[in-house]
């Protein structure tokens, strides 16, 4: 058997050539869309800090005093399964994504991508486009080339301490965080913190790159395992580009014996991971379509067909049907509204109130000389709500019992307060050494706001 091979055709190549990637700047319709979406959650990013709610900040991860805020509700550590069940829905709906659309969370959504191309888009402006960074980092020093380096790298570090301000602001009010950075008042802890993040952003965006996707990131090593034959994945159509070649506008490629790859290496250029689309798919490729408009534009201007490159699955590319129902996407997007509606009617059902019943194992129970049995008992109560309220103790279960308690325990949003009681009752009156007591606790300036925790009634 005889095999027609091209000597290039034994040549491995590696994914992207080595040395730092200068990411040319390109137009079209992927790229509008990536622009609207980054720009949607910057400001979304930016200003969610700023959303006032009755008087406080709408969203807030007080790690100070162990609350989270969101709105009108707050949740304390003993509401772990909260955010337990969003990165569940998280990490399904991930999965759903990727097994349709491959990583088009990376190329699209992902804050080290949408960080990473703003990073691009200032050092475009001051050094120039790919060519001219290009011969600019390959010029000896000289006043100008350090004027635009001193020039960008400020930016860049700018916007590193703005990012990390505005992160912070999810963790500190916002309005104290900020008015406390202009008069110079930040602690040595939150200012630890701020330039530590904006170091890690500095370092990322602007040198790391696309290094935190192809070597750091675990989704790129792992994401392969949800693809199938029908995920939509940017893909080069090899047999309608091949043989690549260059050749003036006029020319017909038949006569030439080429493709419609006119071999322009845009699509390289212009690929913020540096990887060549048309080696075939490879685990670096973050599904940006950055190549899809660079190689349309192309097209466009030598009159062929568009297309040549763009999003279609394994199938497509054997002129067969994409299945849109197959088992695992459905799984995935089951598994996601299913942990989703769970969390949904958790949170319907939760009552913003925690009430613990603490026993004191040192004196279960004590009888004095009338023969009343006394047991107490220290109440932790924990207002889950973001307003003071006034709540009531009584009891439910022990017939003939009296409970010696305060008429009203004030507790402040978010506090825990431990409450002392008593529970009497006369010795004749129990039938048994055990008996089941049961404490209600309710607010006074909300009647839906209550709770009944059980608890024992020892005697001797």
């Amino acid at each position: 058997m005889k095999f027609d091979f091209k000597e290039e055709d034994l040549i491995i190549k590696p994914y992207k050539q080595p040395g730092p990637i200068y990411i040319r700047e390109q137009t079209g319709y992927f790229q509008r869309i990536r622009r609207y979406l980054s720009w949607l959650l910057m400001l979304t990013f930016i200003g969610l800090p700023w959303i006032p709610y009755q008087g406080k900040q709408a969203i807030l991860f007080d790690v100070a005093h162990q609350q989270f805020r969101i709105f009108g509700t707050t949740f304390l550590p003993q509401d772990f399964m909260v955010l337990a069940g969003i990165f569940m829905a998280g990490a399904f709906a991930l999965f759903f994504v990727t097994n349709w659309l491959g990583r088009v969370w990376c190329g699209f959504m992902c804050p080290q991508t949408v960080w990473m191309l703003m990073f691009t888009w200032v050092e475009h402006r001051i050094e120039g486009t790919r060519n001219q960074r290009i011969k600019l980092d390959k010029a000896p020093w000289n006043l100008e080339k350090a004027r635009k380096k001193i020039v960008k790298h400020s930016l860049w570090l700018v916007i590193s301490l703005l990012t990390a301000t505005s992160f912070m602001a999810y963790f500190i009010p916002a309005q104290t965080l900020y008015s406390e950075m202009f008069t110079l008042q930040w602690s040595g802890l939150v200012s630890f913190w701020v330039f530590l993040f904006a170091l890690c952003t500095y370092g990322n965006a602007g040198f790391l790159r696309e290094k935190m996707c192809t070597v750091a990131c675990p989704y790129s090593r792992f994401q392969s395992v949800m693809f199938d034959k029908d995920t939509l994945l940017v893909s080069y159509d090899a047999q309608r580009g091949e043989d690549r070649g260059r050749r003036k506008r006029k020319d017909d490629p038949k006569k030439l014996g080429l493709g419609d790859c006119v071999d322009c290496n845009l699509c390289v250029e212009v690929c913020p991971a540096g990887i060549d689309i048309r080696n075939g798919l490879q685990y670096e490729c973050i599904n940006c379509g950055l190549c899809i408009d660079a190689c349309d534009q192309t097209m466009n201007k030598f009159g062929y067909q568009t297309g040549l490159i763009k999003y279609q699955s394994e199938r497509q590319q054997g002129n067969e049907k994409t299945n849109p129902f197959r088992l695992k996407l459905i799984g995935y997007a089951s598994l996601a509204v299913m942990v989703i509606v769970v969390m949904a009617i958790w949170l319907m059902q939760r009552t913003p109130l925690e009430v613990s019943v603490i026993r004191d194992r040192n004196a279960l129970y004590r009888v004095n000389y009338e023969g009343i049995v006394e047991n107490p008992y220290t109440l932790s109560v924990i207002n889950k709500t973001q307003q003071d309220l006034h709540y009531r103790v009584s009891l439910k279960g022990l017939d003939g019992a009296t409970l010696t308690s305060p008429s009203e325990i004030k507790v402040t949003a978010g506090e825990m307060l431990l409450v002392p009681i008593t529970v009497s009752i006369d010795g004749s009156l129990l039938s048994s050494k055990t008996q089941r007591v049961t404490f209600v606790v309710n607010a006074m300036e909300d009647a839906s706001i209550t709770l009944e925790k059980p608890s024992y009634f020892y005697r001797n």
